[in-house]
């Protein structure tokens, strides 16, 4: 079984983070939203304390085990929202009918081209390359701002402003998920999810995304035209460390109950 967190109280909002991350990078935007959601922390296969990734297509079994834990939960189609890969989980999700409502921050799949995703697989196999080489010297480094801006500064646009002891957990995250991202990354299948229109669905992406870059976001426009799109000024790829308040604030009203 995956391992989660559950926390606060209304509508179920399932929070999935992305690859090579934790349940935990979604820590600082927790306290904003517990009080107007139960929110499920979850720890996809291959990262965090979850078991590694069963053997299979790894979109779509990281899926299954996904619904498999909502299942577990009792959750009755939970809201879901995401980052990155997570975020293409939430969108497939949505097409499955498994979820009442699906946000997505920079979502993965939007790629046009076998050169586009070569980009970012290139970028993964030099971040951690260089991860191997700095795991030795990773608390040292990571409790100095030059630290974490090195190592976080193509996911976050404002790296230095992470906890030390969450930039640390982060960081021994990506080391502890590096089987599971050898085997996302050699998986350049782009997303194609017909979503009912009754989902309601909600596309964020950060205007200094360098993994995933923004003008993916256009042609997630063009795949799913009946999404909100909104774009996050100052916020690279994960930004729930950017802009805290922010991503709550698209969180919640992503979520919100359908009357």
């Amino acid at each position: 079984m995956l391992a989660y967190e559950r926390v606060g109280t209304g509508e179920p909002l399932v929070l999935l983070h992305g690859l090579a991350h934790r349940r935990q990078g979604w820590y600082p935007v927790l306290d904003r939203l517990t009080e107007r959601r139960e929110v499920v922390l979850v720890d996809l296969p291959g990262h965090g304390a979850s078991p590694e990734l069963a053997p299979g297509a790894p979109t779509e079994t990281m899926r299954k085990e996904v619904r498999l834990l909502i299942d577990h939960l009792g959750l009755d189609r939970p809201h879901v929202a995401g980052n990155s890969l997570g975020g293409r989980l939430s969108l497939e999700l949505a097409a499955e009918g498994a979820v009442r409502s699906a946000t997505a921050l920079s979502p993965a799949g939007f790629w046009n081209s076998g050169a586009e995703f070569a980009y970012t697989r290139a970028l993964f196999r030099t971040v951690t390359s260089l991860a191997g080489r700095l795991e030795t010297r990773s608390e040292r480094l990571l409790a100095t701002r030059a630290g974490r801006a090195l190592a976080f500064g193509w996911i976050h646009a404002r790296p230095h402003t992470a906890l030390p002891d969450l930039a640390l957990g982060d960081f021994q995250g990506l080391l502890r998920a590096l089987p599971t991202i050898e085997r996302f990354i050699e998986d350049r299948e782009p997303l194609h999810a017909a979503i009912p229109r009754d989902v309601p669905v909600t596309i964020a992406w950060g205007w200094l995304d360098l993994v995933l870059p923004l003008h993916q976001a256009s042609e997630a426009r063009r795949r799913l035209p009946h999404a909100r799109h909104f774009r996050l000024p100052a916020c690279g790829h994960v930004p729930m460390v950017d802009d805290p308040a922010l991503v709550a604030k698209l969180l919640l009203r992503g979520s919100e109950p359908v009357r």
